[in-house]
């Protein structure tokens, strides 16, 4: 029975993910900042741990607590939405600690065991926003622009030790708590100038008809983890697909 991972499993893609591997018969350890044991069915293959994935010593007391696992799904993440120009730097750098670094931190931790196994998979969840430019999120894609290089390289670097490194990049998704968990650090980074060019932006997002639902992201990290071959792109969601395909 293999052994997956999943950071940022409370909500969205990552909770969805839980629940499809889990339903597949995976033993799945779903971690979450504050656990909570009533979001996915009992059952004897699932563990959820806490993890925050900015705090060295919780990856570490995680990782221990997880014993050997065969993939990790680097899902956790936070947005922010609105001008650069009014986006304090502690926002940035506070986007790029979880988004960017939580990834890195969290597979530096695995990469030992999987290393000296010569087997594994690292699952990184980034965004479609690294598939053609989108107004009002600069800092948000560059933390996931970021993630895209460093695990094209690391792809590379790992293939000696038989682990793989897949990129799954899910399109715009508004079922999940994107807005939610970033309303306290979203907030007046809508300054007057740009008011005008966001309501605009924001009339197109209603407009939308193709977009990402968390099944599909689901669907794709199953794909990227079971497959044996070097692709390294996933694209989740009809938008993200279409955008992939444009590209």
């Amino acid at each position: 029975m293999k052994t997956i991972l999943i950071t940022g499993s409370s909500s969205g893609y990552g909770l969805e993910t839980a629940r499809y591997f889990l339903d597949r018969g995976w033993k799945v350890i779903a971690t979450m900042r504050t656990p909570r044991q009533d979001l996915l069915p009992r059952s004897e293959r699932l563990r959820v741990l806490a993890l925050d994935v900015t705090d060295a010593n919780s990856i570490a007391a995680a990782v221990e607590a997880a014993g050997p696992i065969d993939a990790l799904v680097n899902n956790a993440g936070i947005g922010a939405l609105g001008a650069f120009e009014a986006t304090p730097m502690r926002t940035t750098r506070e986007l790029f600690e979880t988004n960017t670094f939580g990834v890195m931190a969290m597979t530096q931790a695995v990469l030992p065991q999987f290393r000296q196994r010569r087997s594994g998979v690292i699952v990184n969840v980034s965004s479609s926003a690294t598939l053609a430019p989108f107004p009002l999120v600069a800092a948000y894609t560059a933390s996931k622009t970021a993630v895209e290089g460093f695990t094209a390289s690391l792809a590379h670097e790992l293939r000696q030790f038989d682990v793989r490194v897949k990129l799954v990049e899910p399109g715009y998704g508004p079922e999940t708590r994107f807005a939610d968990n970033g309303g306290a650090r979203m907030q007046g980074l809508i300054t007057e100038p740009y008011a005008p060019f966001a309501q605009s932006v924001f009339a197109g997002f209603a407009q939308v008809k193709a977009f990402t639902r968390a099944a599909d992201v689901a669907q794709a990290v199953w794909e990227a983890a079971n497959d044996m071959s070097d692709r390294l792109h996933y694209p989740a969601g009809a938008d993200a697909v279409a955008l992939a395909e444009a590209a």
